[in-house]
């Protein structure tokens, strides 16, 4: 009886031969069903899954930022008022998942892993092109799931030594990359939280400036989506929001996001609309 391991190994054969740099390519030839999408619906059924909702993205002088909310909702349902939708993707990029939570918390395990993977076989990062690249074949593969209704959504965003600035791209469920430029929001809050980033975002921002702007916009989100949930300040419930710049990847902590979420709240008792844009000549 034959086990498929190398001679004098444990391991099955597939684990010792030498081949593509791409971790994914190789779950899909070695065991198809570890892939996020390799347990696909029997034909004709649907689920009621749990959904993320809205993620921002914006650049600053020197970096990128990107905040969630916390909500996650299922139909009418808030299924859960503290989930984590802004991940790191290495040490110089980080993830947002918008769409089917569960699926999507198994994407970003994947390319975290892809983006590991690379760099352990060739030596090297690969560049933020390469990155999302990468990320646009992982949703690619998600496309079955997606015409059954579990899409997975993502965005992404790094820091590019050769720019010395923050990229930010979005994708489709196809795999359809686009990059975007100063801003930009996904998620079923998104069209209110651009507006907010339209009104509020200059290319001078500091990082402080650049978390006030991102919370400003999960905050006007919250305030016309029902699906993206506010600053909970009773439960200690924050926005996630994670910085890239030169220094690498950084995630916010609690005591550094609380007052700058207090003093955005605070605001709005005065002005319920929040702040307004200069309007110059």
């Amino acid at each position: 009886m034959s086990t498929g391991r190398g001679p004098g190994s444990m391991l099955p054969a597939a684990f010792l031969q030498s081949g593509s740099s791409s971790f994914a390519e190789f779950l899909a030839s070695h065991d198809p069903s570890l892939l996020p999408a390799g347990r696909p619906l029997p034909s004709g059924t649907s689920v009621d899954a749990v959904h993320g909702t809205t993620i921002v993205a914006l650049t600053f002088a020197g970096g990128v930022l990107m905040a969630g909310d916390r909500r996650a909702t299922m139909g009418n349902i808030i299924a859960q008022k503290d989930i984590e939708k802004v991940f790191p993707a290495d040490e110089s990029s980080c993830i947002g998942i918008a769409g089917t939570a569960g699926l999507a918390v198994e994407m970003v395990k994947l390319f975290q892993v892809e983006l590991e993977h690379y760099e352990k076989i060739e030596g090297a990062q690969l560049s933020v092109d390469g990155k999302a690249n990468r990320l646009a074949t992982l949703i690619r593969g998600n496309l079955g799931m997606a015409m059954q209704g579990l899409a997975v959504v993502p965005m992404f965003a790094g820091y590019d030594t050769e720019t010395s600035g923050g990229r930010i791209f979005s994708f489709d469920v196809t795999g359809g990359r686009y990059e975007e430029h100063r801003h930009h929001g996904v998620g079923s809050g998104s069209m209110f939280a651009r507006g907010a980033l339209k009104k509020l975002w200059r290319d001078d921002l500091t990082p402080v400036e650049a978390v006030t702007v991102a919370v400003e916009s999960l905050y006007d989100a919250a305030d016309d989506d029902s699906a993206t949930g506010g600053p909970d300040l009773a439960r200690g419930i924050l926005p996630v929001i994670a910085v890239v710049d030169i220094d690498g990847y950084r995630r916010l902590p609690e005591a550094e996001l609380d007052p700058i979420v207090r003093a955005v709240v605070a605001a709005r008792t005065v002005r319920p609309d929040g702040p307004t844009a200069p309007i110059t000549g």
